[in-house]
Formats: structure tokens, sequence, C-alpha cells
């Protein structure tokens, strides 16, 4: 029997991105359309040297960027300024069952002041975000938002 949820496939049209080892456990990946670079090093517990972002940090990124970005599109569509609106994330590692990201806690800050029901739209969008409902259950991801502080 089939679950009741349906999901729905559309093509992406960015392209292919491109990985490629790079030796000193360091990789350089490449966006196929616009050709932006992005440069990744083993963290310094495996051994890196720490001068790069971690494989793992980009996922602390792209759930982070994703919140935000997802925020600002609901922010436009509310006709409120969400801009200056920062994300600090820290990611948090565990040893078993095996190596992964743990836990992820973010702290959105806006600057500015909006009425609960603004604030209780933005969150949800927020809580929303495509790379939050993809990432794996086990993953505890905190969200704190901080309304009229930088």
């Amino acid at each position: 029997m089939m679950e009741s949820s349906t999901y729905y496939l559309w093509s992406n049209e960015m392209g292919i991105m491109t990985i490629r080892y790079q030796g000193d456990l360091k990789t350089r990946c490449a966006h196929g359309s616009s050709g932006q670079v992005i440069l990744t090093e083993a963290p310094r517990a495996q051994p890196g040297n720490e001068e790069m972002f971690s494989p793992t940090d980009l996922v602390a990124i792209a759930l982070g960027s994703c919140v935000l970005t997802v925020m600002g599109m609901a922010a436009t569509m509310l006709k409120v300024d969400f801009s200056g609106a920062r994300l600090d994330v820290r990611k948090e590692m565990v040893v078993k069952p095996s190596r992964m990201i743990g836990k992820l806690s973010m702290d959105i800050y806006c600057s500015s002041q909006f009425e609960p029901k603004i604030t209780e739209q933005l969150e949800k969008a927020g809580r929303g975000c495509p790379v939050h409902h993809s990432l794996h259950p086990d993953m505890i991801q905190e969200f704190h938002f901080h309304w009229g502080e930088e």
C-alpha cells in the first residue's frame, strides 16, 4: 500500500556542480552555471588546517542561508523590510553511532520589530526551509529568533 504523502519532482535547471579532490584533504567545488567556486578542507580534528570551510560547515551554512532566504521571500510577500537580518549557526559533532553532525543551533537576529502576526509568519517560513526538511530527523535543529536585535 502506498503512503498518503505525495512528492512532486521538478527539473532543477541550475546544472551540475562539480567537486574535485585537490589532495591534502581539500576539495574544489564549482557551481556549473555560474562558475562560482568554494574550497573545502577537512576540519582540524581530521587533521585539516581549518583554513577553509569543512564539508560539514557547508551543511550548517546551507541550512542557515536557506532559513534566511526563505524568511526574506516571506518578508517580501508581507511587504516588510528584513534586510540586514543575521543568522549565527553553531555546529556540534557527535561520534556515536558514527561521526556526524548532531546538532545545529541557530540564532536569527532582525533589527526590526514587527507585529506578532508578522513575526509568526516569518518564523514559520524559516522553519519551512527545504534544507531543514531535507536533513535527517535525528539531527537536532534549534531555532532561536531575536526580534529588535542586531
